[in-house]
């Protein structure tokens, strides 16, 4: 496949990624501009709860789009009706049953080591943004599919409503009713339920269109044993990541609110290239699944065509970051030890975003191809070498941890490309992926 194709599937995905930083973003300006930092410092310390709990069932979005654009690719609409209607029913569930997790918020937010009150305040934003669990798994089905079946623009739709919708409130409960980090929280609460609603009716109108067939199907192990085995292998792979990304904001928390504010600015930055290099991994993976149902061969091309469009991205974002990264800061907070602290840790960025081109695009062709137990134990090899070279630098503090961070990154991508160079070596390569029949 050449790159213009794969352009087009992945340029609403980019601008759509691209508006998802943006929730954090705002918050950080919003709160960052208040007299106090406590606030903000709070959110950071939520945001890493919800990286565990909604992140870390991000394999419903991941397992459902490489499932899902297989079985697209051999014409295969029952397999297809029975996926989304099997991971729209575990998603349900997975998201009612997180409620039960609220006795344990101030728990999991004492293991981050933030001041008392700022944990205080992540409590109430924790409990508020919560009630939006069962809409968020959802959402993730919808947009697996929709990645699957290469419709990215309904990606851009859905993205950019919730995020439309949650900087509007962000602002109105804010700065004008005068919330702090409850007013942020209500705002994710109430645009995350939109989305799923609107993402719902989306997907049932496909399905009709497409004759895809959605019929409730039997709730039982082993008529879902492929979609669990996927899901399994990615929820640990997640789990590991989000691990890395906590212990990151844990270990900042433990040299202060500043320093935690400090790294959650640059962070967001990073989060913002990571999103813009997802668009081309994202539109990978509904590519690169549907081609491997047929040939190796295609696949390849599929990959060949996002190196070139994931090199060229990630180099110009490093070059701008290089530029324009302490005028960014200050666009960020208006306090100004975080914005001290920043500028001294900036040009870390400067090498973790080339670095880490190479683990996003792979990403991609790991979900479309279901290669998840290779992803999984890339992951926690990566994880290991991560905390071995904190503990070497634990000297150098900050600056040890985002070296840390950078090794992390490193190890992600060259074991992951290790692996696909073995893969595609492999005689057997052509073999289609099996999926369960009914």
């Amino acid at each position: 496949m050449k790159t213009r194709p794969l352009f087009r599937q992945a340029w609403p995905i980019l601008l759509s990624n691209c508006s998802i930083p943006l929730l954090g973003l705002v918050d950080t300006a919003v709160l960052g501009h208040l007299p106090d930092g406590r606030f903000l410092a709070a959110v950071a310390l939520g945001a890493v709860v919800f990286s565990f709990l909604y992140w870390g069932f991000g394999f419903l979005r991941m397992g459902t789009t490489g499932l899902v654009a297989q079985a697209f690719g051999r014409n295969d609409s029952a397999a297809m009706g029975r996926l989304i209607m099997q991971a729209l029913y575990l998603a349900l569930a997975l998201g009612l049953a997180l409620q039960l997790l609220r006795p344990v918020i101030p728990l999991m937010l004492g293991w981050l080591d933030g001041s008392p009150t700022a944990s205080e305040l992540a409590t109430g934003y924790v409990a508020i943004r919560l009630w939006s669990a069962p809409a968020v798994l959802m959402q993730y089905v919808v947009l697996g599919v929709a990645l699957a079946i290469a419709r990215s623009q309904v990606v851009l739709v859905l993205l950019v409503l919730a995020n439309s919708v949650n900087i509007l409130l962000n602002l109105t409960f804010v700065l004008g009713l005068g919330m702090t980090s409850n007013g942020v929280a209500l705002a994710s609460l109430l645009a995350e339920w939109t989305a799923a609603l609107v993402g719902l009716y989306w997907l049932i109108k496909t399905c009709r269109e497409l004759n895809i067939p959605l019929q409730h199907p039997p709730l039982n192990f082993k008529a879902m044993q492929t979609l669990i085995k996927v899901n399994a292998d990615l929820f640990v792979r997640t789990l590991a990541l989000l691990f890395a990304l906590a212990f990151f904001t844990r270990q900042g928390a433990t040299q202060g609110d500043a320093t935690l504010a400090a790294n959650a600015v640059l962070m967001q930055l990073i989060m913002l290239t990571s999103y813009m290099l997802d668009g081309f991994a994202q539109a990978v993976e509904g590519q690169f699944g549907a081609a491997f149902a047929r040939s190796k061969k295609e696949a390849m091309q599929v990959f060949n065509a996002g190196v070139v469009l994931s090199v060229a991205t990630g180099l110009l974002l490093t070059i701008i970051l290089w530029l324009t990264g302490y005028e960014l800061i200050k666009l960020l907070t208006d306090l100004t030890n975080v914005r001290e602290l920043a500028t001294i840790y900036l040009p870390w960025l400067g090498l973790i975003v080339p670095v880490s081109i190479a683990c996003y695009l792979l990403d991609g062709v790991f979900i479309g191809a279901t290669w998840t137990a290779a992803m999984r134990n890339s992951l926690l090899v990566s994880l290991a070498g991560y905390l071995l070279a904190w503990w070497l630098l634990q000297g150098f503090q900050n600056h040890g941890l985002w070296a840390a961070f950078l090794v992390f990154n490193t190890l992600r991508g060259a074991s992951l490309g290790w692996v696909l160079y073995t893969k595609m070596k492999q005689n057997h390569g052509d073999k289609k992926p099996a999926i369960h029949k009914k």
